[in-house]
């Protein structure tokens, strides 16, 4: 296997997340995120980072590691789900805003969440994602200290981003944070908090979605352009929102406006652009947020036992991981932010089946890196011994030759630039 020992290696064995927190640990002048050739965020070195910075981006980079939760985090009342995770609290949510849950990729509740801690003053500042203003295909960083500011950040972004790029410089700061973003960022700031004790006492939450995996930036120039749409020509690109689970909806300079329902946009094959997500993703042992306080995933409308994509009013699914985010959903509802209904883990599990695969596979993916002598992430309390008994010896065979397949024809591969 080959040893991690730099930036470079991360990134062209495909392991790479684009979380920006190599960044903010060595600096711009040092490292720079930026969009690359195979259309990923990633980390360009243009100086290498010192010894001691370098030994902290490796200790802390969710491409080489990631640790689960401990399993008592669920409590004497909750659940330490074989497949879902640790879970204290399971219900459906939406922001009480209608506007906002209109607006919103869902029901609004990461975006209410965010909001309510900066209102309540237990944050000074979220971390999360926008749209770029400038490149509206592109994904910017943003630190909101209002809550208009993280209201702006609502809708979703299906592509590159890498929202901890400022993380160091506000811990440094001494400010109190929340960290909204995906859960393969979050495993990051758990990484982080281990190891600095400055990030344990001042991210005071951390909240996620249940992630699909992150496609390239092509993705969306495809789109675009199957609109007939270049990206110079680009006011507005939308992926979700302003309604449920909302068009992707464009808009241009001049004033054409366009829009393609969520099946049109990700389930039609006719059309010249796949879901192309980075091979990090493939191999990702935590896409349904464990490590997070809370993780709000889309709650879609179940018909005939299956999830379908009519719009409808946007609803979360709220699994509150921690005691601290048991307290966090409590008291959002309590302040009337957030409005709950009942659910199941059997509704859960119905619902957002299609992780399964993915958490059971994993363990069989890395094992064929291992294997073929590739770098390796190391991925611990994480169950992988349950999962592959729950994938079976045969979906664990395919699983594993598929991953060597594509290893020995170096589709994990990257470029630097």
């Amino acid at each position: 296997m080959t040893a991690i020992r730099d930036i470079e290696t991360i990134v062209a064995g495909g392991l790479c997340a684009g979380c920006g927190l190599c960044e903010s640990i060595a600096g711009r002048d040092r490292v720079e995120m930026g969009i690359t050739s195979a259309g990923q965020i990633r980390p360009h070195v243009k100086q290498a980072p010192g010894a001691e910075a370098l030994e902290r981006i490796l200790a802390v980079c969710p491409g080489i590691a990631v640790t689960g939760p401990d399993p008592a985090q669920a409590g004497p009342a909750g659940v330490m789900h074989e497949v879902w995770g640790p879970i204290r609290t399971l219900q459906l949510g939406w922001s009480a805003d209608a506007g906002q849950r209109f607006r919103s990729a869902a029901g609004g509740a990461m975006t209410e969440l965010g909001a309510y801690l900066l209102q309540t003053g237990q944050v000074d500042a979220v971390v999360h994602v926008r749209a770029s203003e400038t490149e509206p295909m592109l994904t910017d960083a943003l630190v909101s200290r209002t809550v208009e500011e993280v209201r702006s950040g609502a809708q979703s972004r299906y592509g590159p981003a890498a929202p901890l790029r400022h993380v160091m410089e506000l811990i440094g700061q001494g400010l109190r944070l929340a960290v909204l973003a995906k859960p393969c960022d979050i495993a990051a700031m758990r990484n982080l908090q281990r190891t600095d004790p400055r990030a344990e006492a001042q991210v005071r939450f951390l909240v996620t979605l249940f992630c699909g995996g992150v496609p390239t930036v092509h993705t969306a120039r495809r789109i675009a352009a199957y609109q007939g749409v270049q990206e110079d020509e680009l006011r507005v690109f939308r992926w979700r929102g302003n309604g449920w689970p909302g068009p992707t909806h464009i808009e241009t300079k001049d004033g054409r406006s366009l829009d393609m329902t969520y099946d049109d946009v990700w389930y039609r094959t006719d059309v010249p652009w796949t879901y192309d997500i980075q091979f990090r993703c493939k191999i990702c042992p935590d896409a349904i947020g464990e490590l997070a306080d809370v993780a709000c995933p889309d709650g879609w409308v179940m018909e005939n036992g299956r999830p379908i994509h009519r719009e409808a009013d946007g609803m979360n699914v709220l699994v509150a991981r921690t005691e601290r985010g048991e307290k966090l959903v409590a008291e959002a509802v309590a302040a009337g932010a957030l409005q709950v209904a009942p659910f199941t883990l059997e509704e859960l599990d119905a619902m957002h089946g299609d992780h399964r695969p993915r958490k059971t596979e994993w363990p069989s993916r890395v094992k064929a890196l291992e294997e073929e002598g590739e770098p390796t992430p190391r991925y611990d309390r994480l169950r992988a011994r349950a999962m592959t008994a729950l994938l079976g010896p045969e979906g664990a065979s395919e699983a594993l030759e598929g991953a060597r397949r594509r290893v020995r024809e170096g589709a994990h591969r990257e470029p630097l630039r």
